[in-house]
């Protein structure tokens, strides 16, 4: 599946600029809209480490309202956490909704057929029972209403090594390479793998995967919100947005 992505796709700075803007302002105005009519967002973001999540993430947001959103940025469970079923933390996080429309995972449940399968944080008969889980557990969501969105942006592992020697070479950046990066790196075709598992058996009609071809940051931000803006829009019978 990921290897019919076309990564070499991309936008002038001109595009970029017009269609971010007439996205976040439609976004803005859908996300106002979700809260006049007590509906939530869920958007869930997944990829290669430096595929660009966080700078998608600030491009969603830019124009919100910040009463109106949260993000959480998911690591591996700690404390009480780890007394739990894995989901649990995730089904805090949901509820009770506390005044926010929109709810934004940087990493999410998908840590279980994704990391803890690759690294072995967790044994196969309970990675590959998660599969039903997860689908499971967002149709719940959706048939509470819950519009939920999920990202996987995906680069070359080439275009990945290039980000990594940027921010080893640049000092503001440098903060965000860890030892951690370099190790999943050397298990790339592992974790490929996964994901096309994770891809086919967690996609569902009322929550698909949308795939981002992120080598290009600014193609990825406009595709990302542009797929929100349809999807918000859809489900609340709106008709002239995400053009």
């Amino acid at each position: 599946m990921l290897e019919t992505l076309d990564l070499t796709r991309q936008l002038t700075k001109e595009q970029y600029e017009r269609d971010l803007l007439q996205y976040q302002l439609q976004m803005r105005d859908l996300a106002r809209e979700l809260y006049e009519r007590k509906r939530s967002l869920v958007a869930v973001f997944e990829g290669w480490d430096a595929a660009g999540k966080g700078g998608s993430i600030r491009r969603v947001t830019e124009k919100l309202d910040p009463r109106g959103y949260e993000v959480f940025s998911i690591g591996a469970p700690q404390g009480e956490e780890r007394t739990h079923h894995y989901l649990w933390r995730f089904w805090r996080r949901l509820e009770p909704p506390d005044e926010k429309q929109i709810l934004i995972f940087d990493r999410s449940w998908y840590g279980r057929v994704l990391v803890e399968r690759v690294e072995g944080f967790a044994s196969e008969p309970a990675w590959k029972r998660a599969y039903r889980e997860i689908t499971e557990f967002e149709r719940q969501l959706t048939d509470a209403g819950v519009i939920l969105a999920k990202f996987w942006l995906h680069i070359s592992k080439e275009e990945q090594l290039r980000r990594f020697r940027g921010r080893e070479d640049t000092a503001y950046k440098r903060w965000k390479l860890t030892g951690e990066d370099w190790r999943n790196r050397e298990k790339w075709d592992t974790y490929l793998i996964a994901v096309e598992d994770m891809l086919v058996k967690t996609s569902t009609s009322a929550a698909p995967w949308t795939t981002v071809e992120a080598n290009f940051k600014w193609y990825a931000r406009v595709k990302v919100l542009r797929t929100l803006v349809k999807s918000v829009g859809k489900a609340l019978g709106k008709r002239k947005v995400g053009k």
